[in-house]
């Protein structure tokens, strides 16, 4: 029986694991790669390079869902020799809000930072202490000194959570703004993958 494998991005697996279950997809596993990896772009190529050799004859069909997230373009470049799709966009917020959508946010704001619903659950173990701004408090200044607005991509509203996003912002001190997306072309993308449009096909 064919199977399909997404080989994801930390962040994103609750989103995937969900949206497995929403639409029925019996056939489809999800491997994740630490979320920490967002801090570290130059190691995602390899990280993913590495599950695509070591699963590749387990799977009919074999799926990446990453935007470029920081790699410039070597993460493309190694897909293209793999033989292996992604799902298109430069960051993970770019397919939660849709391309034009994001677009349009960065043209009012240049300078803005973006949380997820997993950014924010773990927004001081990803942000706070994957940073170093809990060791060098300075760090802070230094890092965020060309953004001036934390924008919350809200997939599944919840209670607190704008305000949890919001007293984040002010911890960085940015300004704050909140945009409701649900799942947006994550979940295209997905729907893709598991018709056979969009992948490698052993």
């Amino acid at each position: 029986m064919s199977r399909t494998l997404i080989i994801a991005c930390g962040a994103l697996a609750r989103e995937i694991v969900a949206l497995r279950r929403l639409n029925d997809w019996p056939y489809m596993d999800v491997q994740c790669l630490p979320a920490e990896l967002h801090n570290r772009p130059e190691k995602i190529t390899a990280a993913v390079k590495e599950k695509i050799t070591l699963n590749r004859s387990a799977y009919t069909s074999i799926f990446v869902a990453y935007a470029d997230c920081g790699t410039g373009g070597l993460l493309d470049a190694m897909l293209l020799q793999e033989g292996v799709q992604r799902i298109p966009g430069a960051h993970c917020y770019e397919f939660f809000a849709g391309s034009s959508a994001f677009e349009a946010l960065n043209e009012r704001e240049l300078g803005t930072f973006y949380l997820t619903d997993f950014l924010l659950e773990h927004f001081d173990r990803l942000v706070i202490r994957g940073l170093g701004i809990d060791r060098h408090p300075a760090l802070l200044e230094t890092i965020f000194a060309n953004y001036r607005k934390l924008v919350y991509l809200v997939q599944v509203p919840r209670a607190g959570k704008v305000e949890q996003a919001r007293c984040a912002a002010e911890r960085l001190g940015l300004e704050f703004d909140y945009q409701v997306t649900g799942y947006g072309g994550l979940e295209h993308s997905l729907k893709r993958a598991n018709q056979g449009v969009v992948f490698w096909q052993n």
